[in-house]
This record gives C-alpha cells, sequence and structure tokens, in this order.
C-alpha cells in the first residue's frame, strides 16, 4: 500500500475530523472550554467518534522561557503572557513531566494555570519509572505530580519514553495496572505512552493493553530516517490516536540549512520555515495533536498563525518541500535514504538502520540516545561486523561508501 492509499483508509480508521471552536459547555466527555478564548481559534481535532475536541497545537512545556540561557529558572512572566496567548486562540493543551526544566515545569503550570477554571485546559503529564525505586514508589511520584500541578487529576497520562529498558521496567512494577487504577478512581482521563524506540517494540506495547492514545516522534525529516512511517501506521491500525511530539526535530526543521530554507521561502516568502513541518503533519488524519515546545512568544505568535486555521501541505507544496528535504539531507553526516538496495548484508550488518541512527544523533547532538539504540541492535550487526566485502557499493543508489561509513563510526563508538 502506497503513502496516498494509506491515509485514505487511516481517515475511516482514525474517525478524527477537524473542528474550528471550543466546545460550548464542558460535559461527561470532557471537553474543554474557556471564557477567554476569543476571535480566531486554531483548528482542532475530535478524539475518535467523541465530543471531545483538542487544539491540533499543543504547548509543550519542556522548553519554557528561562531567565537566563545559564539557569534553569522558568521565567514566569513570559511564560504568564504565552499561556494567556495560547489559552486566547483556543490552544489549551499543556504538556509536562516529572524532569522538566528539574521539576520546575510542573511547578510553573500549577501555579500559571491557576488563573483559569479546570474545566478549561487540558492537562499533561508523564509517570517516569526510571525514578521509581520499586512499585511502590509510583505513588509517592503520581502524588508529587498532582502536588506540584495543583491539580486532582490529569486529562491526558503517560508512561514515559517506553523504550526496550524502561518497558521492561514498567512490566516489572505493573506500571500499567497502576495507572489503569488512578483512571478508575477519576485522577486519569485518558491513559497512553510515550515512545522512543523501534517499531517492532511499539507493535508489542500497543497489543500489551489498551491505550487511549500514543506520542509519538514524527515529523517530515524522520519519516523514513526514525521509522516514523511505520511507527504512525502500527498505532493507525490499531485504532490508537497519535500526539506528536519533536515535529520540528529539536528546531531543527525550524531553520534548516540556508540553501534548503531558501527553496521553501521561495515558495512561501510569507510562511516560517517551521510551518511547513508543521503543515505536513496536518496531512495525517489520525495526528490529534502536535506538540511544539514554544520558549519565545515569537514562537507562540507564529503557531498560532500557522494553526488557524492550518492549511495542510497540497500535492505542489510536498513538492517543494521534497526538493528542500533533499538538500538538507546533503548535510547530513550519511545521505543515507533508507531504500534498503543494500540489504541484506551478507554478513547481518544492519547498515539502514545505523546510518539512522547515526544521523541522527549528528543533527541532535544526543549521543546517549545513539548508544543506548545502537546497543539495542545485537552485537554482531552492529559497524564493527561489517567485513568490507563490497556487495553493498554495488546496490546503493547514494554511491555512499558504506565500509567506509561504517568504520567510522565504530571506531567513534567502540
Amino acid at each position: 500500500m502506497n503513502r496516498r492509499d494509506f491515509l485514505k483508509s487511516a481517515l475511516t480508521v482514525a474517525a478524527l475530523a477537524p473542528v474550528t471552536r471550543l466546545a460550548a459547555k464542558a460535559g461527561p466527555d470532557g471537553n474543554k472550554t474557556s471564557d477567554i478564548a476569543k476571535g480566531p481559534q486554531v483548528t482542532r481535532r475530535q478524539y475518535k467518534d467523541t465530543q471531545l475536541s483538542v487544539p491540533l497545537l499543543g504547548f509543550g512545556c519542556m522548553r519554557l522561557p528561562t531567565i537566563s540561557p545559564d539557569k534553569p529558572d522558568i521565567d514566569y512572566a513570559t511564560a504568564k503572557k504565552m499561556i494567556a496567548s495560547a489559552m486566547m486562540a483556543g490552544c489549551n493543551y499543556f504538556d509536562t513531566a516529572y524532569m522538566y526544566h528539574g521539576g520546575r515545569s510542573e511547578k510553573c503550570l500549577g501555579e500559571l494555570l491557576q488563573d483559569y477554571p479546570r474545566d478549561s485546559y487540558y492537562l499533561t503529564d508523564k509517570m517516569p519509572v526510571w525514578f521509581a525505586r520499586n512499585a511502590a514508589d509510583m505513588e509517592r511520584i503520581f502524588n508529587e505530580q498532582l502536588a506540584r500541578c495543583k491539580t486532582t487529576y490529569f486529562d491526558f497520562y503517560m508512561l514515559h519514553s517506553m523504550g526496550v529498558a524502561n518497558w521492561k521496567t514498567a512490566k516489572r512494577f505493573k506500571a500499567y495496572e497502576f495507572l489503569a487504577k488512578k483512571k478508575k478512581e477519576g485522577k486519569i482521563r485518558k491513559l497512553g505512552f510515550s515512545f522512543h524506540d523501534t517499531p517492532e517494540l511499539l507493535a508489542e506495547i500497543i497489543k500489551a493493553h489498551s491505550w487511549d492514545f500514543v506520542q509519538l516522534q514524527l515529523n517530515y525529516l524522520d519519516w523514513e530516517l526514525y521509522r516514523s512511517r511505520e511507527q504512525y501506521e502500527i498505532a493507525t491500525k490499531a485504532g490508537v490516536p497519535v500526539i506528536v511530539m519533536e515535529p520540528l526535530r529539536g528546531g531543527a526543521l525550524a531553520s534548516l540549512s540556508p540553501d534548503a530554507a531558501a527553496i521553501l521561502k521561495k515558495a512561501e516568502p510569507k510562511l516560517s520555515t517551521a510551518s511547513w513541518a508543521f503543515r505536513y503533519l496536518a496531512g495525517l488524519p489520525n495526528v490529534l495533536c502536535i506538540l511544539s515546545g514554544m520558549t519565545l512568544p515569537e514562537h507562540m505568535e507564529d503557531n498560532i498563525r500557522t494553526f488557524t486555521p492550518i492549511k495542510p501541505l497540497s500535492d505542489s507544496d510536498r513538492k517543494v518541500l521534497n526538493e528542500a528535504l533533499a538538500v538538507y539531507r546533503k548535510q547530513l553526516a550519511v545521505p543515507c535514504t533508507a531504500c534498503k538496495y543494500c540489504m541484506p548484508c551478507p554478513v547481518g550488518v544492519e547498515i539502514p538502520k545505523i546510518f539512522g541512527l547515526y544521523n541522527q544523533y549528528k543533527i541532535s547532538g544526543n549521543k546517549w540516545l545513539f548508544s543506548n539504540n545502537y546497543n539495542a541492535i545485537p552485537e554482531d550487526s552492529r559497524a564493527d561486523a561489517c567485513v568490507n566485502c563490497g556487495k553493498c557499493l554495488k546496490q546503493c543508489p547514494q554511491k555512499i561508501k558504506i565500509p567506509a561509513e561504517l568504520k567510522k563510526i565504530a571506531k567513534e563508538f567502540a
């Protein structure tokens, strides 16, 4: 099934329709209203076949404004103004986590959101199982989060950053069962998980329990590079709505390389580079909400313009974006397109996967994440297992010197 056909079929599976206004009043379905919401509103989407509507633009609170670049203290005055702008535009979905800003993010939202009725916004938090010493410790963390956020419940709540190690811990602590109990008690309205790993593990976790949503890393660069397309399709086929994180790849897609950005500017001089990434994701019908970590008021203003209302990319827009992406990809450490023509490797080296992880590291600078994912690859399938047979050189349409690149990666992470 090609991408176009898949998206058409996904429309019936996801049943997520755009809505442009806040609901008239809060009801048992959990819909949120805001008396402050006036004027043009950001695009909203319905949750499955219910009346619950969520803003397509969510306020990610991992990168809130700080008093100074070298201090973690949050600039409350600026954050307050940004929250007010968000609420005015109907962007009433706020995402935080236990460790964001060293715990300051939860406290900041807890204080600043006191200015608004609790039924006027959605508050999202996450359970970091790696902070729990044992199963009983999850109770302490959860209660601490409620206290920091000055609330009695969370609208959306997740098992945080599920990967091989954290999923193992979650199963050992029976974390899902613990959170399902909290949901039954009314302290959680929608239960899901955020994810950072392979599509294979995602499929396993989704099948393990009944989930209300999943939070995935999706953007037009990672669609193939990070196997995001496969992850999106797994969630969509399972009927699990997707909330998007890292839509701008940690800010990388808000700037791109000068040559790539120039292509987008030539096509749409009035639009920001970041808006292209958001409009790309708006074309995915099973996306319920797109989180944006907005640090400056200018980020908020530009995002609200993009989402009021948002206009998904047209076919001609996609051609322009693909052209810019092709130029940008040349800036990557290894210009691999994950076509897999080099596979299978005679000795079993996971060539596209290794290059994808390495590019991700070079773009993000997150060496820990690379090492964690790289070490998850079987030892006899890693870069240093290459025997330089040269078979892949004949198959690669990008003419990448694959054995040499593998040798470089193996040396760098020996």
